[in-house]
């Protein structure tokens, strides 16, 4: 056995090296996806197509046709169809959320977020109702966020990005940079931190975000968590808190993309914001997050998975409770920018890839 073969299998024997995780293709010929939702029962995979195409994806049907009754979307740049979530009590509803890029009148846009009914044989989201709208619309194809969560009190947390307009995310009077918090209808919930107040949005649960790309629930604690990009450096996460202050553009752990510092930046600390929990100093692109909790694979469990656009890897971030304490990277070797992740009923993390040809992926550990 050649040295360098023995080597890495003591190592793999040992626990010092771990083998590379299975990855099985489900499906090819998505243009853009940008996030998929489990349906239950079986019943299929619900996928978005960034150009504003809702699709069902089938283990022994495929991909189907586009779904019908989606909104009119704002495909330019970074806009599109974003997010898809069904409702916590789908099986009785069959209630499907949608975020997306709403176009305005004057040729910017603003995140959108709304829900209809899936027809009984998958073919048409019926009745769709628009129940939240970013405003003011800003944006002219930056930073729309869109990430959808529920907690388990069934409230929906919506993440907006600041579309690219720094300052916007302190504006107190603006829904740009913020977490907002709803009932399932859309109505503000009265324990907001800002209702009641004077020149404050009464929808946002917390403020100082720049482009939110993951959202998910912790099941362990049974809190929201987030991420977002920052400019050249400074990815973060964050355990959002009700009416805290996240820190952009006043703190941050990234610079320009023109290599000058943040105009309004104080520093990476700011007085009266709050540090991250995690960050990186060099961007991954971080995209999609879900938390593993299965019992398919031991030695994923209590790990945080995050996509990477940028640097095109799967990150695990493993956990001791709200402390990250081993990251590890993963799938590099295929050179795929990794848009969304998700843990599926199997046990398996279900991956889409952003390219023009984009797939749908399984992955496993070995």
């Amino acid at each position: 056995m050649p040295r360098l073969t023995l080597m890495a299998g003591l190592l793999l024997c040992s626990g010092l090296l771990q083998a590379a995780p299975t990855v099985t293709q489900l499906q090819d010929g998505l243009e853009h996806p940008w996030s998929l939702a489990f349906l239950p029962a079986e019943q299929g995979v619900l996928i978005t197509e960034r150009p504003g195409r809702l699709r069902l994806w089938q283990q022994d049907r495929g991909l189907s046709a586009p779904i019908a009754g989606v909104p009119k979307v704002y495909a330019e740049g970074q806009g599109g169809l974003l997010e898809v979530l069904p409702a916590p009590d789908f099986a009785a509803s069959r209630r499907v959320y949608l975020s997306f890029a709403e176009p305005g009148d004057d040729g910017k846009a603003g995140t959108a977020v709304g829900y209809g009914r899936l027809s009984d044989d998958g073919g048409r989201l019926d009745n769709f109702k628009v129940i939240f709208r970013q405003q003011p619309k800003l944006s002219v194809g930056n930073h729309f966020g869109g990430k959808l969560a529920f907690d388990r009190q069934g409230y929906l947390f919506i993440a907006l990005g600041e579309n690219n307009q720094r300052p916007t995310a302190q504006d107190a009077d603006k829904l740009q940079g913020k977490l907002v918090r709803l009932t399932a209808d859309g109505a503000v919930p009265p324990d907001n931190p800002w209702v009641g107040q004077a020149g404050k949005r009464p929808e946002v649960w917390s403020y100082g975000h720049r482009n939110p790309q993951g959202l998910a629930l912790n099941p362990w604690s049974g809190v929201i968590w987030e991420h977002e990009h920052g400019p050249r450096g400074g990815d973060e996460i964050n355990i959002p808190q009700a009416g805290k202050n996240y820190g952009w553009p006043l703190a941050t752990h990234g610079i320009n993309y023109s290599g000058q510092p943040i105009p309004e930046a104080k520093g990476q600390r700011a007085a009266g914001t709050e540090p991250p929990l995690h960050y990186w100093q060099v961007s991954p692109g971080i995209s999609g997050m879900a938390f593993y909790d299965a019992q398919r694979f031991p030695a994923w469990r209590h790990s945080l998975f995050i996509g990477a656009l940028a640097q095109k890897e799967l990150i695990r971030l493993t956990l001791d409770g709200d402390k990250v304490v081993a990251e590890e990277r993963l799938l590099g070797d295929r050179g795929e920018r990794i848009r969304e992740v998700r843990s599926g009923p199997d046990g398996y993390l279900y991956l889409l890839t952003d390219e023009s040809d984009g797939k749908l992926l399984k992955v496993g550990a070995s």
